[in-house]
Formats: structure tokens, sequence, C-alpha cells
């Protein structure tokens, strides 16, 4: 074959076009690669996030709580329900006492958090749903009290309606937390919108002498619910709350007598002294018009709820929307449950540790505790415009 110079020609132009396009090719992809190293370098640090605790770290997410000397990483914390708040205060005793007043249980954990808690994460559930909207408010009602009537029963309840919204923890801000501040205290609560009732519940407030005054001093509009009980059943229901913590205490018929032989009764047991509801409500008279207060039936709450809840929602000012078909009632535990809780298309029935069997107590004592009780409740009954029918 004979050698052609056209060919060669063809040839070498060929390969210069192959290798230029292939120069060309390297040098975009090294740019490309420069300036994608230089643009990553220019970027803040990334937090890492751990994912078991769900907390930032790295050097960014120190540094913020660094500078921010962790305030707001502890706002967020408080805001949500922490392991020193009750779900259910029924291991609180009231501050009115004095000295000498006997708790069993002033070393005792938190109890019944287990299915306490339960309810606090229904709660949270519920509240994903307007977390993007409504705004955190002080609470416009309160449920006071009492330990061992039937608060918890009431607010899961009330919390069936969709115009009410209310923690699910108790905040015990007005007795035990106070000086944490109002700010504090309104991260606790759940956002509401317009026409919306905030509201929270803390048992021991109706015995905490401190309480009417600090609430007062929040707003004097505040409208307060106390959930009262006949109170020798109530200290029965005390006891055995206790009993069932703590087996070896003693009886309840020694420590309900300061002298059992003279009958004269212990007041200084807290048991007892919850029940004089006529001494508690002097207290917060002083601070709060009766109209303001509404005393609910922890009996009638029982056999007739859809009743009581009609007086709650008529004192709040809200619609009659719970009624007889919100409820039914478990024969096993012995009181109504809710055929559709909030947020649940389930019925619900409050914990396994509501709803205890009391223990036999000698009639004679709680005849003996019925005398006593007697002129403290007429009073009660006078003071409140309503008898309770305990007698």
């Amino acid at each position: 074959m004979e050698y052609s110079p056209a060919c060669h020609s063809l040839w070498s132009s060929t390969v210069k076009k192959k290798l230029v396009l292939l120069s060309i090719m390297f040098l975009l992809w090294v740019y490309l690669l420069y300036s994608c190293v230089g643009y990553c370098s220019t970027m803040p640090t990334l937090a890492a996030v751990d994912g078991r605790r769900g907390r930032e770290t790295g050097p960014a997410a120190v540094a913020k709580r660094a500078e921010g000397g962790g305030a707001d990483l502890v706002s967020r914390l408080l805001a949500q329900p922490q392991p020193w708040e009750d779900v259910e205060s029924d291991y609180e005793e009231p501050s009115i006492r004095t000295a000498a007043s006997r708790d069993l249980l002033d070393d005792e954990p938190d109890a019944d958090r287990a299915d306490e808690w339960d309810e606090v994460r229904g709660e949270h559930a519920m509240s994903s749903f307007s977390n993007g909207s409504g705004s955190k408010k002080l609470p416009q009602a309160i449920i006071i009290g009492v330990k061992k009537g039937g608060t918890r029963a009431l607010l899961e309840f009330l919390r069936v309606h969709p115009d009410i919204r209310a923690v699910g923890a108790e905040p015990h801000f007005f007795d035990r937390n106070y000086d944490n501040g109002l700010e504090w205290y309104r991260e606790l609560m759940p956002k509401t919108l317009e026409g919306q009732i905030t509201m929270e519940k803390t048992p021991s407030y109706f015995v905490t002498r401190e309480a009417p005054a600090r609430i007062a001093a929040m707003s004097r509009d505040t409208k307060l619910i106390v959930v009262v009980r006949d109170p020798v059943t109530r200290a029965i229901s005390d006891y055995t709350q206790t009993l069932s913590k703590k087996p070896d205490i003693p009886s309840f018929e020694s420590l309900t007598f300061k002298n059992r032989t003279t009958g004269l009764i212990d007041t200084s047991w807290s048991a007892v002294q919850i029940g004089i509801y006529a001494k508690h409500l002097d207290n917060w008279l002083q601070y709060f018009p009766m109209d303001q207060i509404l005393f609910v039936s922890g009996e009638r709450l029982i056999s007739d709820p859809a009743g009581e809840l009609g007086r709650v929602q008529d004192f709040l000012g809200l619609k009659r929307i719970i009624t007889d078909k919100h409820f039914y009632f478990n024969q096993t535990k012995g009181f109504p449950c809710l055929k559709k809780a909030e947020g649940s298309s389930k019925p619900h029935c409050l914990g396994k540790t509501k709803g205890r069997t009391h223990p036999n107590i000698d009639p004679e004592v709680v005849q003996r505790l019925r005398d006593f009780y007697r002129p403290f409740n007429m009073k009660f009954y006078q003071m409140t415009g309503h008898n309770f029918g305990w007698d």
C-alpha cells in the first residue's frame, strides 16, 4: 500500500481533536472539583444529631450552647414534662400543715407514673396537630383540688371538649415551683387558639396556704374548680394508696387517733386534714368570690358524669358538648370511662392504679371519723350553698 499524504493528514487531524476534547473534559472536571471543595469549606459546621438522645453535638452546637448560657436548651426542656413533675399528685401533701403534721410519703418517689404518663403521651400526640398554630397562655381555669377526689377523671373528661386544652402533667407551680416565674409556667402550657381555654390541675393547691394569693396575683379572673368527696371515704382512699406503696405502714386506725381510748382524732395526719374542706375554703375566699369557684361532687362524677360535666361546661362558659353519649360504665373498675378519648378512636379508662379496693376498716373508727367531720361538713354545705349528702 502506497503512503498517501492526504490520509496521514486526515488521521492526524482526528487524533488532535480527540486529545483536545479529552483535555477540555479533564479541565472541567478539575474545575468542578475545586469549586465544590471551596464551597464546602465555607459552610458552617453541621451539628451532629445524637439519635439516641435527640440532642445536638459538634463544635457549632457547643458554641451555640456556650454563647446562650444554655438558656434556650433549658427553656425547651422545661416546656416538656420532667421526671420531677407529678401527673397525679397523690403523694404531695399540703403545705398548709404545721411542722407537727405527719406525712408518711415525704420520702416516697412519685408513684402510679406508668399509667399517668400514658395520659401525658396522649396529650403530646394530640398537641402535635396544633404545634404550628396558636400561642401559649397562662391558664384561665385551674382544678385546684382535692387529692383522691377525682381530679384526674375530671381533667380527662374535660379534654374531650374541643375548646379546652390542658397540660397533662401537674405543674405544681403555685406550691413547689413558684420561684421559677410565670414565663416558666406559661411554657408548660399547650398552645391554644382564639376562644379555647387553657387549663391545668394540681390538687395540692387547695390545701396550700400560699396558693390563693399567688393565683390571684396572676389573675383574679381565674376560674377555680374543686372536686370534693366524702372526707371519710377520701381519707381511706388516701391511706389505701399509701398502703399499696408501703405495706409496712401502721394501720389506718392507729394513724387516725392521737389516743384511741379517748377517741381524739389526729388532725396532723394529712389524710384527715385534707378533708376539713371548710377550713381550706376560708383561705380561698379571702382572694376569690364564691361565684368563681365551682365545687364538683366526686360521687356524682361517678354516678352521673355527664351531669357534672354539664355544670363544669356552663361554669367555663362553653357549649355543652360532653354528654351521656361520651361515657360508658365499666363494671370491673366501678366507674365511668370514655367511649373515645381525646385524639383517639378507642375507649379509654383511667389506669390500673385508679379504683383500688379499700381495706376493711373497723366500723367504729369510720363512725368516729364521721362524727368528727360532721360539723365541718355542715359549715362547708353552708358556705357553698350545696348539700353533698355525706352525713
